[in-house]
C-alpha cells in the first residue's frame, strides 16, 4: 500500500518517518524532491528567479531561508510559489510511486503539504504527526532559531492541524516521549500487515 505521511510544521514526520523505515517501509521524501528541482540551471529554479528576483539567490543556489521569509509573511507569495514547485514535484511523485509499489509492502511518502497541494490522491492512507502548538513552537525555534513570532507565523501559514487530524485514517501524537511514538507507529504497522498479509 502506499501511505502519505504529513502533518505539522516540527511535529516530528521526520522522527516518525525513520521508524517505519525500520520496521520495512520503503520512503519516498517530497522534500529531497522539492530540492532536486530547484538545483542551479533547473527550469523550476529559473521561474522561481522570474516571480520573485534574482535576490532569492546565493551563490547561484537558491537562498531557501530568504524565501522562507518573503513565502511565510504573504499567502500570495506562497500561493504564487506553490503554482510554480507543486506540479513538477506531484508529477515526479507520481512516477517514483509507480516505479516502486510493486515492490514494498508499505511505500511511505513524505509528504509535508500532503492536503495543501492536492496530493492525498496518490496515496491510499493518511497518517497525521501530531504536536500540540505549544511543542510544535519550542522544536520549530530551536530548530530554525527564529523568533516565537516567526514561529507563530509559520505554523499559521499551514492547514491548522485541527483539520489535518480530521482527515487522516491515523494520528500519532509525537508530542510526549519517543518510546509512546514508537508505540504507536508498532501499533499502526501491526493493522496494516494484518491487512496485507500476502503483500511481498
Amino acid at each position: 500500500m502506499v501511505v502519505g505521511l504529513t502533518g505539522g510544521i516540527a511535529t516530528g514526520k521526520s522522527t516518525v518517518a525513520a521508524m517505519f523505515v525500520k520496521l520495512g517501509a520503503f520512503l519516498i521524501d517530497s522534500d529531497q524532491i522539492a530540492r532536486q528541482i530547484v538545483a542551479p540551471g533547473s527550469p523550476v529554479l529559473a521561474a522561481i528567479v522570474a516571480a520573485f528576483g534574482p535576490g532569492i539567490l546565493k551563490d547561484g543556489q537558491l537562498d531557501r531561508e530568504k524565501l522562507g521569509r518573503i513565502i511565510f509573511s504573504s499567502a500570495k507569495a506562497r500561493a504564487r510559489l506553490n503554482s510554480i514547485t507543486h506540479p513538477p514535484i506531484l508529477e515526479r511523485l507520481g512516477r517514483l510511486i509507480a516505479e516502486n509499489r510493486p515492490h514494498h509492502r508499505v511505500l511511505l511518502v513524505d509528504i509535508p503539504l500532503l492536503y495543501e497541494a492536492g496530493a492525498a490522491y496518490l496515496v491510499d492512507r493518511v497518517v497525521v504527526v501530531y504536536a500540540d502548538e505549544k511543542t510544535q513552537l519550542r522544536r520549530l525555534r530551536e530548530r530554525d532559531g527564529i523568533s516565537l513570532a516567526e514561529a507563530k507565523q509559520r505554523i499559521n501559514a499551514q492547514m491548522s492541524m485541527k483539520e489535518k487530524v480530521s482527515r487522516a485514517d491515523h494520528v500519532i501524537d509525537n508530542s510526549r516521549t519517543e518510546k509512546e511514538t514508537w508505540e504507536q507507529v508498532q501499533r499502526i504497522w501491526g493493522e496494516w500487515i494484518a491487512d496485507c498479509p500476502d503483500c511481498p
